[in-house]
């Protein structure tokens, strides 16, 4: 990868990891479907402002626009009700450290993906180190043997999942403009959503301030904003490596937790950070091949 795009996945790191904390500030007041249907739903308006905005084609046939819906809920409404589900029993840190297993669910995913990419033996140790990190940073929750927690963590990982399968299927979508790939998909999952969450957890309450600029940042910057980035760059770095902000996202969530949440910060948390950017590194191999081009 490019310095540009290497910067870029750095960005979205963080940026992803600050959600978790936004999810935290949201559960005080909303139900996990609610808070999954407000952010595809300001996602999606942040783009139809930037298309319309600057005079973009957005026209797409009602085959593709059924299509871009299916994958909405794919890459964006079941993962994020997944990570707001999860949270309800887990700390914020802890959903980011789950979150940090979708590079290694999407070798996995790609390796076995028609015309997918081919695991290196580089990046299966990076997997490795990136899943040993994992498991070091969940030990005081599994430790804890608390059922709720347990299982708060096995519904988290339904995230990861689905980005590992999106970022292949994405690849159906390439031609399109980045933009217009997420104002389609984002307004598609926002339709499935809202009758969802009326009918299961009724209308939402009366927000306070801090819920709507949680709910406004989440979605205008946090989705519409970013994964425009992420599949503006996707072609160039590959479905693997544009996983790798899921790696840098736990440093921090896991920071914003113990700084605004008050979340308790473990030695086992640090070591497992330094084995998920190790795992990083070895996914993206550029120090890895200048250090033999030395040698």
């Amino acid at each position: 990868m490019g310095l540009r795009d290497w910067a870029i996945i750095v960005i979205l790191g963080i940026g992803w990891g600050m959600s978790f904390m936004f999810n935290a500030v949201l559960l005080r007041e909303l139900d996990p479907l609610w808070i999954s249907t407000g952010r595809v739903g300001f996602g999606a308006l942040g783009c139809w402002i930037f298309l319309l905005g600057r005079g973009r084609r957005w026209q797409v046939s009602p085959g593709r626009a059924l299509g871009l819906a299916g994958f909405g809920m794919l890459s964006y409404a079941a993962p994020f009700t997944f990570y707001a589900i999860g949270q309800q029993h887990i700390a914020s840190g802890v959903a980011g450290i789950v979150n940090a297993s979708t590079p290694a669910l999407a070798v996995l995913v790609t390796h076995f993906w028609p015309g997918g990419e081919r695991a290196s033996w580089r990046k299966s140790l990076g997997v490795a180190a990136g899943i040993g990190g994992i498991v070091i940073l969940s030990l005081p929750v599994l430790h804890a043997g608390e059922p709720s927690a347990i299982w708060a963590v096995c519904i988290t990982l339904g995230a990861p999942l689905c980005y590992a399968f999106s970022v292949n299927v994405a690849r159906q979508f390439r031609a399109m403009e980045s933009v217009v790939l997420v104002a389609w998909a984002l307004t598609g999952a926002t339709l499935v959503m809202l009758p969802l969450a009326v009918q299961s957890e009724g209308l939402p309450p009366a927000l306070s301030l801090q819920a709507w600029g949680a709910l406004a940042f989440i979605g205008f910057v946090l989705t519409s904003a970013a994964f425009i980035a992420m599949y503006w760059v996707l072609p160039r770095v590959g479905p693997t490596n544009i996983t790798l902000p899921t790696l840098i996202a736990p440093t921090s969530a896991l920071t914003l937790g113990v700084l605004v949440l008050d979340e308790t910060l473990a030695p086992s948390h640090l070591l497992g950070l330094f084995a998920i950017l190790f795992g990083l590194l070895l996914i993206d191999g550029r120090l890895f091949r200048r250090r033999v081009g030395v040698a």
